[in-house]
């Protein structure tokens, strides 16, 4: 039943389960950014910040303009007329009546408050875009990654499948042959113990595969668990400079997270300027009118009319002033280093990144060269086992060799892929 299911993959190529009766179309990397883009709720919670941010622009822009409100009062009173006696310095009169009316209020400067408290929000508008930009090639390089890690399991299965196989076929010729009294016992021993690892390395391959499809289908914004038939990707990935200055100077300009970062330090800035200006004094002008149809003649005409215009000036406040000025400094310092901080995290990133991308061009040349000379060996020591020329371990010692050199070889094509669309992000470039 065991090699039932190992022929089966064998045939599938790729493919982890058996297709359906109708023809399922293989999963591309870009299908798969396409639907992680419209299904990740980390990227639409993101959007909908940088909605929200824009909306706060209009709410502090709204100081600018002028504010009218309708009102309309009816009063009644115990009395003929009444006061309110207690409960304030001032006694005023309460008078039955019943009116409508508008009031007007419009702020004619404040000293560059209001502007600058504008600007730190559109500042802070523009981050929120940018981290929604950030977090879409977050989740677009963590689906490259998941996809060529589901490939690469894959592919592993591919090779730990046909080991189990030709161990199988070993162990079959090996067992006849004993029995035949051409091979001891304890050849069969070794055909059986390369058989049972060759079944460790297709179970450990198969869990591999369901945990790459599992980490994929989170990342495609999926809660049910999901099989892909992914379809097979060679993209050498967009060409950057060699030179690990050019590669940091493109980072720096081009990442949408250090963006994000920039424009809160502007934001933070700005927001000193607004908090500064709160010393300096505020003019508003007001006005008022309206009808009164039921009314005390005696007291009130038809209609009202008022206008005026009110300066507010700070004296003494307890030093809150002075503290919320020295708080929104001290931020905008902190946020400035945390520009800072992140730009050498980049930095140190991109060496990293780099390196690593060289390292897996020369292990690809490295693990070709180890697969052809361990198929080299595999093969004399096949023919020397038949021959009689030598013992099982040699052949179980070659094929282990093949084995590793063939996993290893396979992870390195898809590891260098994987460390192209790295550097590719790191530096800020688009998938």
């Amino acid at each position: 039943m065991r090699l039932q299911i190992v022929c089966l993959v064998l045939l599938l190529g790729l493919g982890f389960t058996p297709a359906p009766a109708a023809e399922v179309k293989p999963l591309t990397l870009q299908a798969a950014r396409e639907i992680a883009l419209r299904q990740h709720p980390r990227i639409s919670m993101a959007e909908l910040q940088a909605l929200a941010a824009r909306q706060v622009v209009s709410e502090v822009r709204s100081a600018f303009f002028p504010s009218v409100a309708f009102s309309a009062t009816a009063v009644g009173t115990t009395d003929q007329n009444t006061r309110i006696a207690a409960g304030a310095l001032n006694n005023p009169a309460i008078y039955e009546r019943q009116a409508d009316g508008l009031m007007f209020s419009q702020l004619i400067t404040d000293f560059g408050r209001t502007a600058h408290l504008t600007k730190t929000t559109q500042f802070r508008a523009r981050a929120e875009d940018k981290n929604a930009e950030a977090t879409r090639d977050q989740i677009l390089i963590a689906v490259d990654v998941a996809f060529f890690d589901a490939l690469k399991a894959q592919a592993v299965l591919l090779v730990s499948t046909q080991t189990l196989a030709t161990r199988q076929m070993l162990l079959e010729q090996v067992s006849l042959l004993a029995s035949n009294k051409l091979k001891s016992e304890l050849d069969v021993s070794f055909a059986r113990v390369a058989r049972e690892e060759g079944r460790l390395l297709v179970a450990k391959a198969e869990n591999s595969v369901q945990a790459s499809f599992a980490a994929l289908t989170t990342l495609l914004g999926y809660r049910e668990e999901h099989t892909f038939v992914l379809a097979q990707e060679t993209t050498a990935g967009p060409t950057l400079p060699s030179e690990s200055a050019k590669l940091v100077e493109l980072a720096l300009s081009q990442r949408p997270d250090l963006a994000r970062l920039r424009y809160d330090r502007e934001a933070a800035t700005q927001f000193t300027k607004a908090e500064r200006a709160l010393r300096y004094p505020s003019v508003n002008a007001f006005g008022a009118g309206g009808l009164i149809p039921v009314r005390d003649d005696q007291t009130f005409n038809r209609d009202y009319a008022a206008a005026g215009i009110n300066l507010n000036f700070p004296l003494f406040t307890g030093g809150l002033l002075t503290a919320r000025q020295r708080e929104a400094e001290l931020r905008a310092r902190a946020a400035e280093e945390r520009v800072r901080d992140a730009e050498n995290d980049v930095i140190r990133e991109v060496h990293v990144v780099s390196l690593n991308t060289q390292y897996a061009v020369e292990r690809l040349s490295l693990t070709a060269k180890y697969l052809q000379s361990s198929s080299q060996a595999y093969e004399l020591a096949q023919a020397r086992y038949k021959l009689g020329t030598s013992s099982i371990v040699e052949l179980s010692q070659a094929q282990l060799s093949l084995t590793e050199a063939e996993i290893s070889h396979t992870g390195a094509q898809f590891d260098l892929q994987i460390q192209r669309a790295l550097l590719n992000y790191t530096v800020g470039g688009k998938p």
